[in-house]
């Protein structure tokens, strides 16, 4: 049975299969950071920095944007969250920046509270956790661009 919304009959638009595995992916990045953010300040009781507290506020808006996004199979919910990952990719770059000791102490923003640049938890024997979350960032970051340049092919 065919429609006037492009043939197909479902409340929402049809993608390929490969769109929706991109934005799930995508989610999924995005979840386990959150939870792995809220483990580690929460279960760990290790009080996140500024910087960090800013990453927060970029990666918890992506679990659920990208879940709906996902979900739906909405192309906007990847454009409405490539920001978020982009400002995140820019934040994370900048901690990890101060982590290795590439940045000078007069440009350290931290004020009161846990040291941006002195990072106590390493995971897998030097893995610092700013490190984590550029990698997070910059996946869903490729994920998400993938995805819409893939969904502009598909709809012209």
């Amino acid at each position: 049975m065919s429609s006037t919304y492009g043939g197909h009959t479902g409340p929402f638009p049809t993608r390929s299969s490969t769109g929706w595995v991109l934005l799930s992916a995508a989610w999924a990045a995005a979840l386990v950071s959150t939870f792995a953010a809220l483990f580690i300040g929460e279960v760990m009781g290790m009080t996140p920095c500024q910087l960090c507290w800013y990453q927060r506020i970029l990666m918890f808006p992506l679990a659920v944007m990208l879940g709906m996004a996902a979900y739906c199979n909405d192309r906007r919910g990847a454009v409405y969250s490539l920001p978020f990952a982009m400002g995140g990719i820019a934040l994370a770059s900048y901690h990890s920046a101060l982590v290795a000791g590439w940045v000078p102490q007069w440009w350290i923003p931290c004020g009161a509270g846990p040291s941006c640049s002195d990072q106590k938890l390493v995971i897998l024997g030097d893995i610092q956790i700013p490190w984590l979350s550029l990698l997070a960032f910059a996946a869903i970051a490729v994920l998400l661009l993938v995805y819409l340049k893939k969904s502009a092919h598909e709809n012209q």
